[in-house]
């Protein structure tokens, strides 16, 4: 499925135009907390429901931009929301790494474990336990051939079923009210850069 996509500088350029953007986060929210995009608000991909959010946007011929971190789950959010009629959807090109690393203005918070990270935890452990255990019991050699058959699952079809689990794990969860986000469409007047707001 071809999926439009913008570059983090191009977006900016929008939103320092004065232009309306509508910017999604799909990340967990305590990756939300962490870093984002100010403009941005936070829709985790494992709580997405294209549905509504096609009701939302019934009539709209504004984009609807996706971002996550580095950009698959913000891919795989479209392929979703365009499946269930959504026109005019965009992915932000490199996600939220991108974003930061073309040195544009982002929300700083609370340090956390990225999702990608939890993942290769998480595999990585579950291989080296299953091959200790193998030295009493063969059978136990399922346990890394089943992760190892699942990570290539994931690299081949860009769909992780670990990091779809872990995502809806407490520990990747925040209060609603430590999220605050802008309730609509945000243009440049929004977007402030760290650097101005330690100044204030």
């Amino acid at each position: 499925m071809s999926v439009a996509s913008i570059s983090p500088r191009q977006l900016s350029d929008l939103v320092r135009s004065g232009a309306a953007v509508d910017l999604i986060d799909v990340r967990t929210p305590v990756e939300f907390r962490e870093v984002h995009v100010g403009l941005a608000r936070n829709l985790p991909l494992d709580q997405l429901e294209p549905g509504q959010v096609k009701a939302q946007h019934n009539g709209s011929t504004q984009p609807l931009y996706v971002i996550c971190r580095s950009g698959s789950r913000g891919r795989q959010a479209c392929e979703k929301l365009i499946s269930a009629g959504v026109t005019n959807v965009v992915n932000v090109e490199g996600g939220t790494l991108a974003w930061d690393q073309a040195g544009l203005p982002v929300v700083r918070g609370k340090k956390a474990i990225s999702l990608e990270r939890q993942v290769r935890i998480v595999a990585g452990s579950l291989v080296f336990i299953g091959s200790l255990l193998a030295i009493t019991n063969p059978w136990w050699l399922i346990l890394p051939g089943f992760i190892g058959a699942g990570l290539a699952f994931a690299g081949i079809t860009d769909t992780c079923g670990m990091a779809m689990m872990l995502a809806k794990m407490p520990w990747n969860q925040v209060p609603a009210v430590a999220l605050a986000t802008p309730a609509a469409p945000a243009n440049a007047a929004s977007c402030q850069s760290d650097s101005a707001k330690s100044g204030s």
